[in-house]
């Protein structure tokens, strides 16, 4: 498959979307990866804007798309299969939620959708259980968007936080393939 891969600014989880990224592949998928606004430009205590370059370059052997201009003709052109969003912040999904398309990741989205192709939305936030869960029901609920099951990674000190379980992405990509969430959605 050839697969758009948005990286949004989760940064405790891009190690797992690289790994993730590295299992498909090697399963002989074409990966493009795209990365949001903070994940090109936010140097964490996870790691340097430039090592993530480096890194996802190196697995996907081609550089990031990183800009409004670059990810606007996925969409016309047809470049993706699907459409991943790992990790997908709440920030994303409340622009995505509210047809806010003014950055890399949710432009890159709009642009994929006008060709009614899957969305998978990996989620990766502090607050999916809070502010972000109007926006995640209703995602949820909009046809051609696909989530990753999920769970709570911290109950004691996050009791808001969700994160996907990034083991179960490719199995969840393969069943929007076939216009099918993959269950149970809730671990």
């Amino acid at each position: 498959m050839r697969i758009g891969w948005v990286l949004c600014g989760s940064f405790c989880t891009l190690a797992k979307a690289a790994e993730q990224m590295k299992r498909m592949v090697a399963a002989g998928h074409e990966i493009t990866p795209i990365f949001s606004a903070a994940v090109s430009a936010t140097d964490t205590r996870f790691g340097t804007a430039a090592h993530w370059h480096e890194t996802f370059t190196a697995i996907a052997g081609r550089s990031p798309l990183t800009t409004l201009v670059d990810v606007e003709p996925i969409g016309p052109k047809g470049l993706f299969d699907v459409l991943v969003v790992a990790p997908c912040t709440g920030a994303t999904i409340g622009r995505l939620a509210n047809g806010i398309s003014d950055t890399p990741a949710t432009l890159a989205v709009k642009s994929h959708l006008r060709r009614q192709r899957p969305v998978v939305l990996a989620v990766s936030t502090n607050d999916a259980l809070g502010a972000s869960m109007r926006g995640l029901a209703l995602l949820k609920n909009t046809r051609h968007f696909y989530l990753v099951p999920m769970k709570q990674d911290d109950v004691e000190q996050k009791p808001n936080s969700l994160v996907a379980d990034f083991s179960q992405l490719e199995t969840t990509v393969l069943a929007a393939m076939d216009n099918r969430q993959l269950q149970p959605l809730w671990l």
